[in-house]
């Protein structure tokens, strides 16, 4: 199995800034995407990033020119520089990976637990 773990979350003034990563270990064979999603409470859960095993990356409108994804393959870790922060940033953001196992020829999208990020107004 693969387990996604993340962190850096936390409380933060608006206009502050936090780094999340996210850390995949287990029977990986290898990983396609990697990304975040968040949800506020009482919303839907919305895609924030996403990066492929070749770098190409996708932003959720709002976010766009305030966070950065990157990934570290040889780590199998995927990040989310956060800058620029507002209020309504304020969600539980999860990470996911489509991995391939070393136990199935398939690919299968696991999830992190979530990691709350707080911004103050």
């Amino acid at each position: 199995q693969v387990q996604l773990v993340e962190s850096g979350g936390g409380l933060v003034q608006a206009g502050g800034s936090l780094r999340l990563s996210c850390a995949a270990s287990g029977s990986i064979f290898s990983i396609n995407v990697m990304g975040w999603y968040r949800q506020a409470p009482g919303k839907q859960r919305d895609l924030v990033a996403r990066i492929t095993s070749s770098s190409s990356t996708n932003y959720k409108d709002s976010v766009k020119g305030r966070f950065t994804i990157s990934r570290d393959n040889a780590k199998n870790t995927v990040y989310l520089q956060m800058d620029s922060l507002k209020a309504e940033d304020t969600a539980v953001y999860y990470c996911y990976a489509v991995v391939r196992t070393t136990q199935a020829p398939y690919e299968y999208q696991y999830w992190g637990p979530g990691t709350q990020v707080t911004v103050s107004s």
